[in-house]
């Protein structure tokens, strides 16, 4: 599955971004446009101003710490597939990075025009340890605003629909890769960072992404270089 990076990032420079070998990593750039539309949502929207989101399934899942664990852990995730694809196959990197941005904007215009937010996280923990501390941390830097559709599941659903078509991919991994994206997935709801309804509105974005990105965006091959071989002689 590892394998020689296809691109010698050594020699990247941000004068080279037109170059054919380094011009999907502009794709990155969404991350920028993304942050800085989410600083202006979380600062300028006060919370009285948002839709409560609440099911009756909400009543229904207790919360549970150690869902924190999967949830912190979806950070790696989104980290190690754009690392990985970055290296290793540029066309699927362009597929996640475009899924990712797709769902990004869509969320944005949700939480700009139809602003939400959720009333479900415990005034009290009812255990005091360390991973309720780490939800703690969680609750003070990521608010209850903005939650409708759940970008971490939106994110997860592409991630996990880059990997399944990947060819290089062992089995066993494809199958990790689905049961450990469920359970991120179902982590939101049980720390209570998320309605159960932000899990469902999550599924139409991505399938509008997954569209978007599978169906018509024609992803050419891109020229590969190999890096040179170290002279022995």
């Amino acid at each position: 599955m590892f394998k020689k990076p296809i691109y010698d990032y050594r020699e990247f420079r941000l004068s080279r971004l037109n170059d054919p070998r380094f011009a999907h990593v502009k794709l990155l750039g969404g991350w920028i446009i993304y942050f800085s539309l989410y600083f202006l949502t979380e600062n300028l929207i006060p919370p009285e101003a948002c839709t409560p989101i609440h099911s009756a399934v909400d009543d229904l899942i207790p919360f549970c710490e150690y869902f924190a664990v999967p949830y912190y852990l979806w950070y790696a995730l989104c980290v190690f597939t754009l690392l990985y694809f970055l290296l290793y196959d540029v066309d699927s990197f362009k597929r996640v990075q475009t899924y990712i941005m797709i769902t990004q904007l869509i969320a944005m215009i949700c939480y700009i025009l139809w602003p939400s937010r959720q009333d479900l996280r415990p005034e009290v923990f009812p255990r005091d340890n360390f991973l309720t501390s780490v939800v703690q941390f969680l609750y003070s830097f990521d608010t209850s605003t903005g939650v409708c559709p759940s970008l971490h599941v939106a994110y997860s659903l592409g991630i996990g629909s880059v990997w399944l078509k990947y060819k290089d991919a062992p089995v066993g991994f494809k199958i990790f890769m689905v049961l450990f994206i469920l359970v991120i997935c179902i982590s939101t709801a049980f720390i209570k960072q998320h309605s159960f309804l932000d899990i469902v509105a999550a599924f139409p974005v991505g399938l509008v992404a997954e569209i978007f990105v599978f169906h018509v965006i024609p992803f050419k091959k891109s020229p590969i270089k190999r890096i040179s071989e170290p002279n022995t002689q």
